[in-house]
């Protein structure tokens, strides 16, 4: 189980990363852009990952870690139930997000 303040101080320990309102959200980002967000009420983590990453992610348990279930799901959007993921994994996932965008930021 990953509590929001774990989630917040995981995310916040990226380096570059700043906190910001998304709406109803929280959402997590280097440079302005967002790689996460928290959904308080659901308690629930959207991460983005690349397509690949989300297929390794999602095999492991479709009730922990599963696809956005829209048009964003399919380019990467991945929902994480944090009431019911390790949290190792949802570090590796988290930190996956994370570097995925900062990979794209330094071409």
């Amino acid at each position: 189980m990953v509590t929001q303040d774990t989630y917040r101080k995981l995310a916040l320990a990226l380096p570059d990363v700043e906190e910001a309102p998304h709406f109803d959200k929280r959402s997590f980002r280097w440079r302005n852009k967002i790689f996460a967000t928290l959904w308080m009420p659901e308690n629930r983590a959207m991460l983005k990952l690349s397509l690949i990453d989300q297929s390794v992610f999602c095999v492991f348990d479709a009730a922990i870690i599963y696809p956005v279930p829209n048009a964003w799901g399919k380019q990467g959007a991945t929902f994480v139930e944090l009431s019911l993921v390790h949290e190792d994994m949802f570090t590796d996932a988290l930190n996956c997000a994370y570097q995925n965008l900062v990979n794209k930021g330094k071409k």
